[in-house]
């Protein structure tokens, strides 16, 4: 049975508290389907509220850290090398049509390397931690470990698609064909943080995306690592926390995606 630091049970105590919230409206969304408003002001304002609930829970635990966040930007602390990276509901699309699949997501970084992350989904009510080091856990039981799987005709990968308002839409088009017809499956789930918890657990064999944010992934990328895979931006020697690009797989079947991709910008 694994234990989490003192640190990590701050941080999991943050995201279960603003996912309760979250739980809460997230019910009361599919009511709102059917106003003539909609429900979009009341989900901004639902990830507003959790964004504040894990604001308030960190900055007392750790006085002083530097907090980014996805609403309220970057807090500048007065502990210059431990920062906060928060998204507070990943995958709003999903949440306001009712899909549960969403995600609390908390890291930190201490001197720009990500040390631990927590990502929650509270429908389901999976718990994914790691901490660098330490290993990338579900729960208290469940140790993860990336597939197995060396083949891309067996694989099953996950991706992002740009939406509305979002660059890309051509540069998508040519990857997910090169990726396309060479894999078993793709999916688009809509949550990037969720999408590489699941390449951590080995339900996804990997998944790529590029103009993320690096709340939606810093997490992730640690939980993938420690999980024995390998993380990199598409392009050569990029940072993928910074939200470039993303590709996180096993490590034999990395450099087999990366080629489909790069032959994509080719």
């Amino acid at each position: 049975m694994a234990t989490a630091s003192a640190l990590l049970n701050v941080m999991i105590d943050a995201a279960r508290k603003a996912a309760r919230g979250l739980a809460r409206d997230f019910g009361e969304v599919t009511e709102l389907q059917v106003s003539k408003k909609g429900p979009a002001d009341f989900v901004t304002a639902a990830d507003q509220k959790a964004e504040q609930v894990i604001f308030e829970i960190l900055e007392k635990a750790r006085p002083g850290y530097g907090f980014l966040g996805e609403e309220r930007g970057l807090v500048e602390g007065t502990d210059k090398t431990h920062t906060w990276i928060v998204d507070p509901l990943d995958g709003t699309t999903n949440f306001l049509h009712g899909i549960p699949h969403f995600a609390v997501n908390i890291a930190l970084q201490r001197e720009g390397e990500v040390v631990a992350g927590v990502t929650y989904n509270p429908i389901t009510n999976d718990l994914f931690w790691v901490e660098k080091g330490k290993g990338a856990y579900l729960g208290a039981e469940k140790r993860l470990r990336v597939a197995a799987r060396r083949h891309l005709d067996e694989t099953v990968l996950a991706t992002g698609v740009p939406f509305l308002g979002k660059p890309g839409h051509a540069q998508f088009l040519k990857e997910l064909h090169q990726i396309s017809q060479k894999v078993a499956g793709v999916r688009r789930f809509g949550s990037a943080a969720l999408d590489l918890a699941w390449v951590a657990a080995g339900r996804f064999d990997g998944y790529w995306e590029r103009n993320i944010k690096p709340w939606d992934v810093a997490a992730g990328v640690l939980m993938v690592t420690e999980s024995g895979g390998k993380v990199s931006t598409i392009e050569e020697h990029g940072d993928p926390v910074a939200g470039v690009s993303i590709l996180a797989s096993n490590q034999e079947l990395h450099p087999l995606v990366l080629e489909r991709l790069q032959a994509a910008a080719g």
